[in-house]
């Protein structure tokens, strides 16, 4: 009785954070404003505040006038600094962990500091967050009834002993409340193992005979397990190993091009997916709904929001109360870790402004727009996913490049594309994908009219764990870690066609 019980009880304190979430819903501006004047009132006797003059500062446009927008190599020194130990730099509360965060084709590590306050204010109330919003759309619920499956990355500790740093995920599990420890899988020392494969083994070892009812993890390191446990189980479907699972709490990548391969795993059930928007720097957004592709813009977590139109300069940044629907924006932070107007280097789409919510579109850096078609990630993972659905397969992984105009011949987009299986009429799938863009980009559709500028898209099959081949190389398996999927240049993808000719991995 004693499970149940406390599955009854924790529910229903979830549910009563819905009420405080309703309160920013309805009074999104106000709530920001709140949000920025707290920050620079806890912040105005800091090297960065007094630089500033945050003490003064009560408007918006104050702000805006005095605080530059930065790129984290604007403020590397400082963050070096802070790393080494000198503390009130651009936070007051002294900060000892940073997320380490190399991002995808860059080999500079960034380090995205991590306060105390962010820990507790954003990352783990979005945790209950998430739980609050998932139990208050199915009241009927038993998911604290069991256990919840995490797969994060690894934690590593910097040389001169003064602070750490790790995967964000790493971060999180190793500071970890009591309430959310006691109701995870694998243990606190197996979830910190630094090494993937092994890491691996040990979380089968230990979860296979657990209660499992919800996961939480990047969809394409999690189907990475998924395979792993129905190899070492020899089950048919996930079902079979944990039959009460419900929900998968999943972020870091877009899930399009592997929800089919999921319900596979899952047939027949009426497993629930909800979206994160989680990053280094904060968490940003949560699906609030059932069978959503929306995610609710989380205002209340000691994050100032701004943002820059995706055509525009940064002297076109606007606040949250300009932002219009359907638009892209390149996204502004201002956060209780002490980031000041930093770009982060996200594009987000609103779909609502009442409530608002959001979409991730990609990375400000990654998109292909070499010949004006300007394809963003979030058009290519739907194509993909609806040309693999029409022949019955599945996407892996995959990128793309330009194919740069020679001479008279026009141009066009390479694909690199590990499948499950490869498709009989791989004709057929490039029409299919083709035909998909075109549909969703009235750029891309321009500038294949008639095939003037663009040719139709090139595809190559990728060798079977290529790009897995390829993240172990760069030691970037695991954790948050992910294959960019567009690039405007063909630096990677010639890495990655070189590779692909040897012989088989």
């Amino acid at each position: 009785m004693a499970i149940p019980l406390f599955n009854s009880i924790a529910s229903w304190f979830l549910k009563k954070r819905i009420h405080q979430i309703e309160l920013f819903v309805k009074y999104p501006h106000e709530v920001q404003q709140e949000v920025l004047q707290d920050l620079l009132r806890v912040s105005e006797n800091t090297e960065v505040g007094l630089n500033y003059g945050f003490s003064s500062i009560s408007t918006y446009q104050e702000f805006i006038s005095r605080v530059p927008l930065v790129t984290y190599e604007d403020i590397a020194e400082n963050i070096k600094r802070s790393r080494k130990g000198e503390a009130n730099i651009y936070w007051p509360t002294p900060i000892r962990w940073f997320a380490k965060s190399s991002g995808t084709t860059d080999n500079k590590s960034k380090f995205i500091p991590v306060s105390p306050e962010a820990l507790d204010q954003c990352h783990y109330k979005a945790g209950k967050d998430m739980l609050s919003f998932y139990f208050n759309n199915n009241p009927d619920s038993e998911l604290l009834s069991g256990k919840n499956l995490r797969l994060g990355g690894s934690q590593e500790i910097f040389d001169n002993s003064t602070s750490y740093f790790g995967d964000l995920s790493a971060i999180i599990i190793d500071n970890m409340p009591f309430w959310a420890e006691i109701s995870s899988t694998p243990s606190h020392k197996i979830s910190m193992m630094p090494e993937w494969e092994e890491k691996i083994e040990a979380i089968l070892r230990e979860s296979v005979n657990e209660n499992v009812t919800s996961f939480a993890g990047v969809p394409s390191w999690m189907m990475v397990l998924m395979n792993k446990v129905l190899e070492q189980t020899q089950k048919k479907n996930i079902l079979e190993v944990w039959p009460n699972l419900e929900v998968f709490f999943h972020g870091g990548v877009s899930f399009k091009p592997y929800k089919s391969q999921y319900e596979s795993f899952f047939p027949g059930s009426q497993l629930k997916y909800y979206e994160t928007y989680n990053a280094s720097e904060g968490f940003f957004g949560i699906q609030d709904l059932n069978n959503s592709d929306e995610m609710l813009l989380m205002l209340d977590y000691g994050i100032f929001f701004e943002f820059i139109p995706v055509d525009g300069t940064d002297e076109d940044v606007i606040p949250l109360s300009d932002v219009q629907i359907y638009k892209h924006y390149a996204l502004v932070i201002t956060t209780n870790s002490g980031l000041w107007r930093y770009k982060i280097g996200d594009l987000v789409k609103f779909t609502s402004v009442a409530p608002y919510r959001i979409q991730v579109a990609g990375r400000t850096k990654h998109f292909i727009n070499a010949f004006g078609e300007e394809l963003m990630i979030e058009n290519a993972d739907l194509a993909l996913s609806k040309a693999a659905q029409a022949l019955g397969i599945y996407v892996v992984d995959y990128t793309a490049a330009p194919i740069f105009m020679e001479g008279k011949k026009q141009g066009t987009h390479q694909w690199l594309i590990e499948f499950d299986k490869v498709p009989e009429d791989l004709n057929r799938f490039i029409l299919l994908l083709d035909e998909s863009l075109r549909e969703l980009n009235s750029d891309y559709d321009a500038k294949r009219y008639k095939s003037i500028t663009m040719r139709i898209p090139e595809l190559v099959i990728a060798q079977p764990k290529l790009f897995y081949k390829w993240l172990s190389k760069n030691k970037k398996l695991g954790g948050q870690h992910k294959i960019p999927r567009l690039s405007n240049n063909r630096d990677l993808m010639e890495e990655l066609l070189w590779i692909n000719a040897m012989k088989p991995l």
